[in-house]
């Protein structure tokens, strides 16, 4: 689908070391892991190519070459494949290559997420983009990038995907002070990185998904760096509303999350289960798995 927005770029992050997965990740991107047949960051791609993006930069470091592997043509696999006589197969990787205009470029050393983000300024130049992190993405069925790209669009301003959470975990996200502008919209005032429930502005926490005006690269270079040498990407996002309005669409429900083991084990589960091929089956074995060990 050809996107009729102005966003039409995509920064995917994936600079991460993804220390939470070692060993599995020692010398494999946990971008890469497989979540049921398809590695995490290919549906990443999908969700933005769904709503239309058609040119994708995906922030990778030194250890991280199968991510672009993973994007190419293969001819020796396409040859076995098609002798084999596995055309559905065969399609669907080399379907892979041309998903979309898909870019890499490496993050020098691990400074945090909004380094990664500014390592795509020479790529976006003066274009508003998308920012996905490449630890979660959306069902298939959900609107909420091609919302936050209307809402883009009508103001011309960043906007951020927001959702509620309960209040003893708003510590875990950015929660912002929100005003109401509308059902699903708030104009973000202020935003709080990882704060204490009790000093939270909101139980409106920061997802994954952004729209940026490319004033945030200017924001970037101005941020100190904090614990660990990294650049805060909430730091350069609360310079941006001092200057200018900032969005946020709220969304509930949803989101798949790969970016720790148990999200990651919870997020193959239902997505096993919605498939029609593999969820009654699989669905009848976990409820005897739990049946004999007597989980309810």
């Amino acid at each position: 689908m050809t996107s009729t927005s102005g966003v039409r770029k995509a920064v995917i992050t994936a600079a991460g070391l993804g220390t939470r997965f070692l060993p599995a990740t020692k010398a494999q991107p946990k971008e890469m892991l497989p979540v049921v047949d398809k590695p995490a960051i290919q549906y990443v791609v999908e969700e933005a190519v769904r709503a239309g993006i058609d040119d994708i930069l995906i922030i990778t470091s030194r250890s991280k070459r199968s991510i672009e592997d993973h994007f190419d043509r293969q001819f020796e696999l396409e040859f076995h494949l098609d002798s084999a006589g596995k055309q559905a197969e065969l399609t669907e990787v080399v379907d892979l290559a041309s998903l979309a205009d898909i870019h890499f470029v490496r993050q020098a050393s691990p400074k945090g997420l909004g380094h990664a983000v500014s390592v795509a300024r020479k790529h976006v130049g003066d274009n508003p983009f998308v920012v996905l992190l490449g630890d979660e993405f959306m069902d298939a069925s959900s609107t909420l990038l091609p919302d936050m790209m209307r809402i883009h669009d009508q103001y011309g301003r960043s906007v951020l995907a927001l959702q509620e959470v309960p209040n003893d975990e708003i510590g875990r996200y950015g929660s912002v002070k929100p005003e109401r502008v509308g059902d699903d919209l708030v104009q973000i005032l202020d935003l709080v990185e990882k704060p204490e429930p009790a000093a939270a502005p909101s139980n409106l926490a920061v997802m994954g998904r952004y729209i940026f005006t490319p004033e945030i690269f200017d924001k970037l270079e101005h941020v100190e760096p904090g614990v660990g040498g990294e650049i805060q990407l909430t730091d350069a996002i609360a310079m941006l509303i001092a200057d200018q309005a900032v969005y946020g669409v709220t969304f509930d429900g949803g989101r798949y999350d790969t970016g720790t083991v148990p999200a990651y084990l919870e997020t193959i589960v239902e997505l096993a289960l919605d498939r029609a091929d593999l969820g009654p089956e699989f669905g009848r074995f976990l409820a005897d798995l739990c049946a004999r060990r007597g989980i309810s």
